[in-house]
Formats: C-alpha cells, sequence, structure tokens
C-alpha cells in the first residue's frame, strides 16, 4: 500500500510525534518500538479496510484523511495490545484518537476488517459485536449497560446522532435513521429503523436495496 508523502520510517516519527504532543510524558523510545514493531501488520488490516471502502483510493493511505487516520490509530492499538498485551502504547493511541479524531473507540473492542466512518466526531463505540461492512457516522453512540452488550449485524449503517445501546440487536442490512435511538430492542433485518409515533417506539421500512453500494466495493 502506497504512504501519501510518507515512508515507513517517515510514518513511525510522525506518529511518535503526535504521541508526545498529547501524551507528553516522555516515553517516547518505548512508544516508537511498540509502534514499529507492529506497524506492518496494523498497515495490512487498514490497507484491507481502505480497498473494500468505495469512496477512498484503493492501495493508498493518507494519514492526513482523518477517517483513515482515526482506523489507523484504532488498527495499530488492537493490534499491539492483542500481539503483546502492552497497554501503554495502546491507551497512548486512544488518546491519541480522542484529541485528534474526536473517537472514543478503545483498544480492546473488535471492529470489523472493512468498515467506514464518514465523520468521526463524536463517535462513541463501546465493547459490543460489530459486524463486517459497518458504516458510521459523526455522533453515533454504541453502549452497554453491565452485562447487556449491543449486537450489531454485517452491513449495518448508523446515520448520525443515532445510539444503539443495552441488549439492543440491529440485525443484518440494516439503516437506523439520523438521531433513532435503538434502546434494548430489535431492528429486523433488512429495514430502515426510525422513530415511532410514541416516546421509546421504533418503526420499519424496507431498508433501500442499492445504499451499501455508496459505501463499499462488495
Amino acid at each position: 500500500m502506497k504512504l501519501r508523502d510518507h515512508t515507513r520510517e517517515s510514518l513511525i516519527a510522525y506518529t511518535t510525534a503526535q504521541c508526545a504532543a498529547v501524551v507528553p510524558d516522555g516515553q517516547d523510545a518505548a512508544f516508537r518500538g511498540a509502534v514499529e514493531a507492529h506497524i506492518d501488520e496494523a498497515l495490512e488490516r487498514l490497507h484491507r479496510c481502505i480497498n473494500g471502502c468505495a469512496p477512498w483510493r484503493p492501495d493508498e493511505f493518507n494519514v492526513l484523511q482523518s477517517s483513515q487516520h482515526a482506523i489507523f490509530l484504532y488498527y495499530l492499538a488492537n493490534t499491539i495490545w492483542t500481539r503483546s498485551g502492552d497497554a501503554a502504547a495502546p491507551t497512548r493511541l486512544f488518546l491519541m484518537n480522542k484529541a485528534f479524531n474526536g473517537i472514543d473507540l478503545f483498544y480492546e473492542t473488535l471492529m470489523p476488517q472493512v468498515f467506514y466512518i464518514g465523520h468521526s466526531v463524536g463517535i462513541v463505540l463501546a465493547k459490543a459485536t460489530y459486524g463486517e461492512h459497518l458504516v458510521l457516522y459523526q455522533g453515533v453512540n454504541v453502549g452497554r449497560h453491565k452485562d447487556q452488550i449491543p449486537v450489531i449485524g454485517e452491513r449495518v449503517v448508523l446515520y448520525p446522532y443515532s445510539s444503539v445501546v443495552g441488549r439492543a440487536v440491529v440485525e443484518d442490512d440494516c439503516v437506523v435513521s439520523q438521531g433513532t435511538r435503538v434502546i434494548n430492542k430489535t431492528a429486523p433485518k433488512g429495514s430502515l429503523v426510525f422513530a415511532g409515533d410514541k416516546p421509546g417506539e421504533l418503526a420499519f421500512r424496507p431498508r433501500p436495496d442499492d445504499l451499501l453500494g455508496e459505501y463499499f466495493r462488495l
């Protein structure tokens, strides 16, 4: 994958400098070592994701494209944590993602191999179940309550300021409309989900058939 305006080494240096700006605790050398050890696998994961997303140029990572940058920082943090068990560098990468991209995405959360972020600001993603080809927009909230953990199926679109909370289940091929809150309820497969007539109720319509082609190379 081409790194726009970067080499592997300059991307490591750039990421280390970003970390020093956000967490100026003098741990630059240890952080750089963790990044250098795991960046190749993280970039492989990012490459797969970028190539699966229709709006993005295949085989190219632009660190100044904020949604790509957010996904890169997540994959790097998750890869380091998964492979080494080290929490120091992943925690710093998590804080960097908050600072630079406004997204709350913990490194222990397991995200899909291919997902698309339209705008990252205000997204909060709890440790839940996420299916492949997920679309996220600004202000989306996925929240768990104790042992009540949301399940989001494959090819789901979460439009701005929508919420999926508690024991909610959003089945495959659903679209949750802007501002709609799915709390402890099930959205059936293939539905467009929006607020019902009464508080807390949901209403459903068939989802548009051609929607996913806007987001993914399926």
